[in-house]
């Protein structure tokens, strides 16, 4: 097992040693592997809500997922195994905890339940040793850490409080960042969810309390959505006065087969895509502005904005993602100008040679400047996302607001529409795995291309609002214009 420190079961003894005092006589046992704690089935006997919430997650899938797979192999064969745990330390936690994977390509061998990000997994996390690549330390007791300070005894579990499972703490942010922020062996600072809340205002510190400001959000608060109150167990004894948080940790990512089997998962797909669609809503902000020309056309400005993303937009795997405008403008019934049309199943590398096209996503490239699909590949990143607030501001803040003019010579137009289009994973990366061997191609079809609903816009002169500097203009909402804040208009 490839490692630098003595796996979470050692670390009592091994403390107790390097201080120079008595060693525990009795130090916790290695767990077993087929012990019942670590099977999520175990839990729903008793956190069927949360359990199922979870199954429908992308950490349950996150080992079964065909691409996770289809890289990680393709990424051990043009490495020659020196890859070792950097996928599956993330994507099979406590597998590799356990012994029972170094490379991640015997998962197929490891039990079911210890493959995913599982419950066991997050709930006996004690500690963070860093903030990138999963430097989650676990406690190896069997005693469940969670968000409430005094638990109910109960039969089936020692329970107790710990920050990092509290989404009312800035601990928890670091619990889930540090997972969620990836340099590569090569140095290159792949995802950077992380770093990219800490420069947001999402991330403040309450002065005087030292906790986070009373309008900051954490990794849970958005991710596992508003609190419910009601027990957190169907157990005898319970409270019923708590808050649980929902454990579909929804974000752009979507599973690709039916998982766990075909009856249930595409119920849960369908969930899932609610979920999503509906944290999309308030993502971003947009603005269409519409100006005459000197030659009788017009020229067009959008404005986008990372509203109330917590980080940058698109995040996460943005190396992977392709989020673009589609544009188009009319006089008449005829089109004026049309950028970013692409079919479901067209990759938006057939046209990213349009030097029109606004795209939001990381460019890998190699040391020579070429652009590569595979993350051990990269030497070197090129950027451009939607970043966000580093100020809180009623109407967000200015200096994060970007915005393009398109230019429609002799020719004015009466109607214009935008939608920003986002996949969660480039087909032609995916073609690259296809390709290659290592994709089954119909997992490629399986790619959903989303709508992003706060740039769906249309604008027309009859809905349009003068705003002096900026022209006719439409947003997606009436606190959510690039006019009402001052942002520069393009020039």
């Amino acid at each position: 097992m490839s490692r630098k420190h003595p796996p979470a079961h050692a670390w009592p003894l091994v403390l107790a040693v390097l201080a120079g005092c008595p060693s525990d006589p009795d130090p916790p046992p290695a767990l077993d592997p087929n012990e019942r704690l670590l099977d999520p089935a175990t839990c729903e006997e008793c956190h069927p809500t949360h359990y199922r919430e979870w199954l429908g997650s992308m950490h349950a899938y996150a080992a079964e997922d065909p691409v996770f797979r289809a890289m990680n192999a393709r990424g051990q064969r043009e490495t020659n195994g020196e890859l070792g745990d950097f996928c599956v330390r993330c994507h099979a936690p406590m597998a590799v905890e356990l012994g029972l994977t170094t490379d991640g390509l015997n998962l197929d061998e490891v039990p079911q339940h210890l493959r995913g990000v599982t419950c066991f997994f997050c709930h006996t996390t004690e500690s963070v040793g860093g903030a990138h690549n999963n430097p989650l330390q676990l406690s190896g007791q069997r005693t469940m850490l969670g968000a409430i300070h005094d638990p109910v005894d109960n039969d089936a579990h020692a329970s107790a409080y710990s920050p990092l499972l509290d989404s009312a703490t800035m601990e928890s942010a670091d619990m889930c960042g540090s997972c969620h922020d990836v340099v590569t062996p090569n140095g290159v600072h792949l995802e950077r969810t992380f770093v990219e809340w800490q420069g947001s205002f999402f991330s403040d510190v309450d002065p005087l309390s030292g906790g986070p400001a009373i309008y900051g959000q954490r990794c849970g608060t958005c991710h596992m959505g508003r609190a419910i109150e009601g027990p957190i167990a169907d157990a005898p004894g319970v409270r019923a006065d708590r808050l649980y948080h929902p454990h579909a940790m929804q974000a752009v990512d979507v599973a690709l087969h039916d998982w766990p089997d075909a009856e249930l998962g595409p119920e849960l797909r369908a969930e899932q895509l609610e979920l999503i669609e509906f944290q999309r809503k308030s993502a971003l902000c947009a603005s269409i502005c519409v100006n005459p020309r000197d030659d009788g056309g017009s020229d067009l400005d959008i404005y986008l904005h990372n509203e109330f993303s917590a980080h940058s937009w698109p995040s996460g795997s943005a190396q992977d993602r392709r989020a673009w405008l589609e544009l188009r403008a009319f006089a008449g019934d005829t089109p004026a100008l049309e950028l970013g049309m692409l079919d479901d199943v067209q990759p938006l590398s057939t046209i990213a040679d349009d030097p029109l096209l606004w795209q939001f996503r990381d460019w890998m490239r190699d040391a020579a400047g070429q652009e590569v699909h595979m993350f051990w590949d990269a030497e070197q990143l090129e950027s451009n996302l939607l970043p966000a607030s580093e100020i809180l501001s009623p109407l967000g803040d200015a200096s994060t607001w970007r915005a393009r003019r398109y230019e429609v010579p002799g020719t004015a137009v009466d109607r214009v529409t935008t939608r920003l289009r986002l996949r969660p994973m480039g087909l032609d990366t995916l073609d690259d795995l296809v390709a290659s061997g290592d994709l089954d191609p119909a997992f490629r079809d399986q790619i959903t291309t989303f709508d992003v609903t706060p740039t769906v816009l249309e604008w027309t002169p009859d809905t349009a609002t003068e705003f002096e500097g900026y022209g006719q203009c439409v947003s997606s909402s009436s606190s959510c214009g690039a006019p009402l804040i001052g942002a520069a208009p393009p020039s």
